[in-house]
């Protein structure tokens, strides 16, 4: 018979592992880089999307959503929505800001948009030949508008950061399978299988 003080190193070890656990958070600030937390601290004032109207920031007022997902030359849609884009022009130039992201994400719940993300984004001619980097990502791209919300000649670059709805596909992905756009509503725009 084992007596109870073989037991104690396991059950320290076991204890260990439990408080670490319960100590973690499901998705940790932490694990963002300092450039990530400091972004997404500047922009949660934008939860509340009249603030960003006042900043600057239009709605372009479709819920855009690849149900079956998409592909483009090299770049990935997987089945998942982008959400409502609200952009602020004044912030498209050849250099990109971390507080600054050209385009919100908001998520229609209900009788409201919540916030679930921002994109970077640069049009091509802005970008000097060279894919643009930020957060230690380099920007998907070239691509072609995403017609019918922006015009297919108005070839960019964009990166989409998923700061407040966690991403099954990770946080650069650039659909969301848990942002929902409603099928049936007016302002949907499903893109399908040929974007």
């Amino acid at each position: 018979m084992l007596s109870s003080t073989s037991h104690r190193p396991r059950l320290a070890a076991v204890s260990f592992i439990a408080l670490m656990l319960l100590l973690a958070p499901a998705r940790s600030d932490a694990q963002m880089s300092a450039e990530l937390t400091a972004a997404k601290a500047a922009l949660a004032k934008y939860s509340d999307p009249i603030l960003a109207i006042k900043d600057g920031y239009h709605s372009t007022l479709a819920c855009v959503d690849f149900p079956t997902g998409a592909k483009e030359g090299t770049i990935e849609y997987p089945p998942g929505a982008m959400g409502v884009h609200f952009i602020n022009i004044a912030n498209i130039g050849p250099a990109l800001d971390p507080t600054k992201p050209q385009v919100l994400l908001y998520e229609p719940v209900g009788d409201k948009l919540v916030l679930t993300g921002a994109e970077w984004f640069m049009p091509v001619p802005l970008a000097a030949g060279k894919a643009p980097v930020i957060f230690g990502q380099t920007l998907a791209g070239p691509m072609d508008g995403h017609e019918p919300i922006m015009p297919a000649a108005a070839r960019h670059y964009d990166l989409h950061v998923w700061l407040w709805k966690d991403n099954p596909k990770g946080m650069f992905a650039s659909t969301n399978k848990a942002v929902k756009c409603e099928p049936k509503a007016a302002y949907t725009v499903q893109i399908g299988a040929h974007h």
